[in-house]
């Protein structure tokens, strides 16, 4: 809904236009307050062709108690005499309310004269007239109002028999030259105009200016600039403006508008319409309406024409799009500034506005209709010129909340490969120092079994290459599923070991569980020098059935897990001295360096391992 209200100097009358008002905003019943006689004469009050609507002062003045509103605006709500006398009018009727107060209060206090005149508009279709009479009498406020109710319906073609208004002039039904007269808001015009917009007359044509509706944005400043003449004084205005009539036409046509007083003081306004489209230099254009066309179905892209201008702006679709609005429903003012989040541009643009600057160039993020949930990111470019010595203004807005998510994900992406990059070259180096240290030590340790030490590293290389392999692919440090690692490396130790005796592998890891690199990489070399000092010492007898080696994980709570290592093998007889051998102590240093705790399990066969660890460790990478 919109409200607009403008002085008419020329009529000294109030206008107050009211558009896309929903009934429920006019009319709410509620509970009468006060108990009104019934008024004399209501039976002729009814039926003179004026309403009458009649309030008494509350409390001096702060509202309006109803004693009585006329039948026409009963029959228009659907209410009955009883349903609103007795009631405030700030209650029954809070729109009116708000729009009559400041009036019904200066006629209260000054016993004045008021003169209104109501406009009501659906989708920009005039619907109703009403000019009214604000007087106070015997401690009352009367409004007296004249109605006139468009009965707006849709296009009619006309017969031919009744195409012709004025068969008595032969000359007006083939003239490019037509006129009208507007006395007291309805028009009446000529088979001239008809001719001239290339259609046939239309009930609703007595209260819209059927020929200035259909002027092309470009002319529009100077059709405002007739009405703002000629609603303030008594004169003549001569202008050249263009038309697109309904099929499509462009027309270029001269416009004399007269404003002057009858003899009973009733203002007249009369205009004299000449289509000289073929004797003009003008080329029959629309750039505006191309602009704006090619426009219509942009979604993302809008174009904004006289942006700065409260009254005579117009936008493409894409910016009721944008704002998640109907046309009808968007009220342009500066409210709309409400709902930018970045306030610094917010200042720019009101200078934009103030005139104290002539453009601006802004990317705002937009909380659609105030909502912090449902917000976009735009482009906003307005600027402010001078034509024909008025101030006009143009400009653009583009929603690039999608290229902006798309930005923010491609640098995301960025900077994890750059992190990658570096992880890698960190990886590489701290396990290359470890694999070194391993080799230092089985060099003075196995120094007569070289062939022991190459595969020993050998498998320590393929588990390190396996987890940088699956590390590129997942670009993921902190969650990294350990089960797949676990189970390519159980198929890669097969492949790469030749197995003194076949041995069947079991691996079992919770579901949930996702580890960073930082805790996997001693893991999985833990779990290569426990698996390997298995598969060469557990199964001395080749010909023992069901050999395995069994691998347990799970998560025992959000920080810490537990590794079960075992096989079912022949055991170890000397525990101490088994803790003391090269192999022991690889695991143990990996074991510190993984901050957890390894310990031997009895078990009735076999050799068991119990490792408890913790799940996160300090990212080194940043």
């Amino acid at each position: 809904m919109r409200i607009e209200k403008e002085h008419m100097d020329l009529e000294n009358i109030d206008e107050i236009r009211i558009y896309n008002a929903p009934k429920k905003d006019f009319y709410i019943p509620t509970p009468q307050e006060f108990d009104i006689d019934e008024i004399p004469m209501r039976d002729l009050i009814d039926n003179i062709p004026v309403e009458i609507h009649t309030f008494i002062p509350y409390e001096n003045g702060k509202d309006f108690i109803i004693e009585s509103l006329g039948s026409f605006t009963l029959n228009k709500y659907n209410c009955t005499q009883e349903d609103a006398k007795g009631r405030l009018l700030s209650k029954l009727s809070p729109l009116f309310f708000d729009i009559l107060h400041d009036y019904l209060l200066d006629v209260y206090e000054n016993h004045t004269i008021k003169r209104i005149r109501f406009v009501y508009y659906k989708k920009n279709k005039l619907t109703k007239l009403s000019n009214a009479k604000i007087v106070f009498d015997m401690d009352r406020i009367f409004i007296i109002t004249n109605n006139v109710d468009t009965g707006v319906s849709k296009w009619e073609h006309i017969d031919d028999e009744t195409f012709d208004e004025d068969k008595s002039s032969m000359m007006e039904n083939f003239s490019q030259t037509g006129s009208y007269y507007n006395i007291n808001g309805k028009y009446t015009w000529s088979q001239g105009i008809y001719n001239i917009i290339n259609r046939p007359k239309e009930e609703s044509d007595d209260f819209y200016n059927i020929v200035f509706d259909l002027v092309i944005l470009d002319d529009q400043h100077i059709v405002d600039k007739i009405f703002d003449t000629t609603n303030k004084e008594t004169a003549q205005c001569n202008e050249i403006i263009r038309i697109m009539t309904h099929d499509e036409s462009i027309k270029i046509i001269e416009v004399s508008i007269y404003s002057y007083f009858d003899e009973s003081g009733i203002i007249i306004r009369q205009g004299l319409i000449n289509d000289i489209t073929q004797h003009h230099h003008y080329e029959p254009s629309k750039p505006v309406d191309f602009l704006l066309d090619g426009f219509k179905n942009s979604k993302k892209l809008a174009l904004l024409i006289e942006p700065l201008n409260k009254k005579q702006y117009k936008f493409s679709k894409g910016f009721y799009y944008l704002i998640e609005k109907d046309y009808e429903e968007y009220d342009h003012s500066r409210e709309i500034l409400d709902n930018i989040v970045e306030k610094d541009a917010v200042e720019r643009i009101r200078k934009l506005c103030d005139g104290e600057i002539n453009k601006i160039d802004e990317t705002v993020t937009l909380k659609v209709d105030g909502n912090p949930y449902n917000q976009k990111v735009v482009d906003l470019y307005i600027e402010s010129f001078r034509y024909n010595n008025e101030i006009h203004s143009l400009g653009f807005l583009t929603d690039i909340t999608e290229e902006m998510e798309k930005q923010h994900q491609l640098i995301e992406s960025n900077e994890q490969r750059l992190i990658l990059i570096k992880e890698i070259h960190h990886r590489v180096k701290n396990n290359l120092q470890i694999l070194n240290s391993f080799l230092n030590l089985e060099k003075r340790a196995y120094r007569n079994d070289p062939n022991l030490i190459i595969e020993h590293m050998q498998t320590r290389l393929t588990s390190l290459a396996l987890l940088h392999e699956k590390t590129y692919k997942s670009r993921d440090f902190k969650n990294i599923n350990l089960e797949e690692y676990l189970l390519d490396q159980d198929r890669q130790t097969k492949g790469l070991i030749e197995l003194p005796v076949e041995v069947e592998f079991e691996t079992h890891v919770d579901e949930d569980l996702n580890l960073t690199i930082e805790v996997i990489t001693p893991l999985l070399l833990i779990i290569d020098e426990l698996t390997m000092n298995a598969i060469k010492h557990a199964f001395p007898d080749k010909s023992a059935p069901n050999k395995k080696i069994i691998k347990k994980i799970a998560k025992l709570d959000d920080d810490t897990a537990m590794l079960i290592i075992r096989d079912n093998g022949v055991g170890i007889k000397n525990p101490k001295k088994i803790t003391k051998n090269l192999g022991c102590e690889i695991v143990k240093s990996l074991t510190k360096q993984l901050g957890g705790n390894i310990s031997l399990i009895e078990t009735e066969n076999g050799t068991a391992y119990r490792l408890i660890f913790p799940t996160k460790m300090e990212h080194t990478i940043n």
